[in-house]
């Protein structure tokens, strides 16, 4: 059974925390399971970004990000190479190691 860590934040999980998956679940999943309340505006529709997380290790043991997913990305707070939209982060056999971005696009307007 896979195991995904993820690493402190200062808001949602303070301390980190390293988590048992199945394969098959999401991330978003698997966080909000373990009560690590990542925000999901769009309800996991692929329809925002508040759900951003950068897969620090085993980001190549998931399926490949889809073109919608890529579009909703380009749209991220902080994106990097090995950021998914945690609601369609596929969890497979491999464990994970998952950063929370400091903000999400909507933290970021809020701020302004």
């Amino acid at each position: 059974m896979p195991k995904v860590i993820f690493l402190p934040h200062e808001e949602l999980c303070p301390e980190g925390a390293e988590v048992e998956a199945e394969s098959g679940q999401t991330v978003l999943d698997v966080a909000l399971d373990n009560k690590i309340y990542i925000e999901h505006a769009c309800e996991m529709s692929c329809a925002c970004t508040t759900c951003h997380v950068v897969v620090r290790e085993g980001f190549d043991s998931m399926e490949e990000s889809d073109e919608l997913e890529d579009d909703m990305l380009d749209k991220a707070w902080g994106l990097e190479p090995e950021s998914r939209l945690s609601c369609q982060a596929v969890i497979e056999d491999e464990d994970l190691v998952v950063e929370i971005p400091k903000y999400t696009i909507n933290q970021v307007s809020e701020r302004h």
